[in-house]
């Protein structure tokens, strides 16, 4: 498996390494993170730093679908949680993102489906970000809980720590890792949250959700 520079910088900082800024270069801090987490870890290869499957980030959507799952949802995330707290699978397993060379993988996030498992809440058509309106198919409480069961099962299935760099918005994407997005705000917004707010400040509150489950 290889991985792009940005792909390490954000394993390392996952794994509480300092590679420095996540931006894709490999610069003298990044080197000297990479040996401190391969001493500390005891592994020789910087691909020992990774899950075997390849997969190493979880991204989080929600779909802007109303109640009902259709096939092209199903096409672009691995897993979609409906409103009622119900987990689907999607057309593909998480595993077909661990190499995308072939074509065949979940295009959920632009630029970073490699390496990526993505999940969504099937929720908030016709949501408008500013003024703020939800629309008529908002996220709903239960669903989030069910979000932060389904994420935390798949962070110890591969393990991938429940971190900013690891674990993520679509919206947190380009201020975290740097990787442009199309005016994403995916997820910036809660049920208990009267407009959208930063969304690594929203990031922070599922991350704190889902460690606890995880628990």
């Amino acid at each position: 498996m290889t991985y792009t520079t940005r792909d390490i910088q954000a394993r390392l900082a996952a794994l509480s390494y300092d590679p420095g800024p996540i931006d894709g270069l490999d610069g003298p801090k990044t080197k000297a993170a990479i040996a401190e987490a391969l001493k500390a870890r005891n592994v020789k290869r910087v691909e020992e730093l990774f899950h075997r499957s390849g997969l190493h980030r979880i991204i989080l959507h929600w779909t802007a679908g109303a109640d009902g799952l259709i096939e092209l949802e199903r096409q672009h995330y691995h897993i979609i949680i409906d409103r009622s707290g119900r987990t689907h699978a999607g057309a593909l397993k998480p595993e077909a993102n661990a190499n995308c060379l072939d074509g065949r993988y979940a295009a959920h996030t632009r630029a970073l489906n490699t390496g990526s498992i993505g999940v969504a809440l099937d929720a908030m058509s016709g949501a408008i970000e500013s003024p703020f309106d939800p629309g008529k198919y908002p996220i709903t409480q239960v669903q989030v809980q069910a979000l932060a069961e389904t994420v935390a099962d798949l962070c110890e299935t591969y393990q991938i720590p429940v971190s900013p760099y690891s674990v993520l918005t679509h919206a947190e994407v380009q201020p975290t890792l740097g990787v442009k997005q199309r005016s994403k705000w995916d997820i910036a917004w809660l049920p208990d949250m009267t407009e959208p707010e930063n969304p690594v400040d929203v990031g922070n509150k599922l991350r704190s959700l889902i460690a606890t489950a995880g628990l």
